[in-house]
């Protein structure tokens, strides 16, 4: 690294021999008036950093785990061009570790007058809004010997987004869909189905199914074919307490949560129901309403952005009495929270009778896959006393599931990879049973 300043100064008059110069400012520069006097050009050519002018563009927002690029544009409005080393600062979670140097410094070389752009390419490691800090800007003289250094300020902000990597599993829940719509004719109907068309019978039909004014229209046996209502309405509920920070393998839990309600919020567009999304732990942290089909993806993924867990416990009846709130009529409540025993028996259970005699509840969950593995752990005696409090954890969690569907609610319990497609496929099996 150059020396600059002083420190060049000194270092270049070092290699005199001793005792020509005098160490004090003012023996340098009576014996030594022509490097002085460079020194002193090569800080006045130097360009001011004070008076350049900074904006910034480029993304706004961006998945986590993707890259954005944003964009700085310096104007040199100075007669003199500016040679400098620029840092563009942001926080320590907008890189990948061990990549910040390299991102954040740009050399650019502007001429009198002009203006040139660097671009910054971020990599976030966490959720949420990225604002930048200062920018360091060190010009140098044509020498290299003196610099001037400075900071600006050039706001901005890019949000990063949730992943949403379950969206690999819409393409077949889509399918599955299709098959619920009437394309794939069903056999039986149930309260939540509505008529679709008729079509001739065939052996193995319901004879419920058969239209008999339409079979004396015609010459053949009709009979009617049913598809699931639409444009039922779906609240999903994000547990943002206590236990929804818990990690399981290198996110917490409301993580795969977050992801799981996307899975579901985007299957449930296509299949013309209404989402809205209420998080809540003692307070609301997020509420998602009234969007349209093509909006409502966007909004959820927006809202979600920002939401960390909080170091409290969930305030149950307050959760119940807003989610009452956000669901005025018959919907399908999913609540995205834990099977732990304590905060479902203590909290949940004793008020859910409100939710159940007005609502279909579907109570999703994120199960640690390392239990799984702890529990068929052998060989040693911690191997074996592992497995023990494993299977006696996994026998709690099912406990906990059976009180919960003896009071009408649908269960799913699944590892991070597994809880999106589990929960999709819990709709698809609601909605194909009528119970929307």
């Amino acid at each position: 690294m150059a020396l600059t300043g002083r420190a060049a100064l000194l270092a270049a008059l070092g290699s005199l021999p001793v005792g020509i110069w005098d160490p004090s400012w003012t023996g340098i520069l009576a014996v030594n008036a022509p490097l002085a006097v460079a020194c002193a050009c090569d800080f006045a050519l130097a360009a001011p950093v004070r008076r350049l002018g900074l904006t910034r563009s480029g993304d706004t927002s961006v998945r986590l785990g993707d890259t954005a690029d944003v964009t700085l544009t310096i104007t040199n409005p100075t007669r003199r061009p500016l040679r400098a080393h620029l840092r563009d600062a942001w926080p320590p979670s907008t890189w990948l570790p061990g990549t910040e140097v390299a991102a954040s410094r740009h050399r650019l070389t502007v001429p009198a007058g002009e203006r040139r752009r660097v671009t910054t390419r971020l990599r976030p490691t966490r959720r949420g809004d990225r604002q930048s800090d200062r920018i360091t800007i060190r010009s140098y003289g044509p020498l290299g010997l003196f610099t001037r250094q400075g900071t600006h300020k050039a706001p901005w902000t890019v949000r990063v987004l949730p992943p949403f990597t379950s969206r690999k599993h819409l393409p077949s829940k889509l399918a599955r869909l299709r098959e619920l719509d009437g394309r794939t004719s069903m056999l039986t109907r149930g309260e939540g189905t509505e008529f679709d068309s008729l079509r001739e019978y065939v052996p193995g039909d319901d004879t419920r199914s058969i239209d008999w004014r339409a079979t004396a229209r015609q010459t053949t046996v009709a009979v009617r074919t049913w598809r699931p209502e639409r444009d039922r309405h779906i609240l999903l509920v994000l547990d943002t307490g206590r236990t929804s920070a818990g990690r399981v393998g290198d996110a917490p839990r409301l993580d795969a949560s977050m992801d799981a309600a996307l899975l579901l919020a985007a299957l449930a567009s296509r299949a013309g129901d209404r989402v809205d999304l209420l998080a809540y732990d003692r307070r609301v942290r997020a509420l998602v309403q009234g969007r349209t089909a093509g909006d409502v993806l966007p909004s959820l993924v927006n809202a979600m952005a920002t939401l960390e867990p909080e170091l409290v416990e969930t305030d149950a009846r307050g959760l119940t009495a807003t989610a009452l709130r956000s669901a005025p009529r018959r919907s399908l409540i999913v609540l995205l929270t834990t099977l732990d025993a304590a905060p479902v028996e203590e909290g949940l259970l004793p008020i859910l009778s409100q939710l159940t005699q007005r609502h279909t509840i579907l109570l999703a969950s994120v199960a640690d896959p390392h239990i799984a593995g702890m529990a068929t752990a052998r060989g040693n005696t911690d191997s074996v006393y592992e497995a023990a409090a494993a299977a006696q954890a996994q026998a709690e969690r099912h406990r906990t599931a059976e009180q919960l569907r003896r009071h009408g609610v649908t269960v799913v319990d699944a590892t991070p990879d597994d809880l999106a497609p589990a929960l999709a496929d819990a709709y698809l099996a609601l909605k194909a049973a009528g119970r929307l």
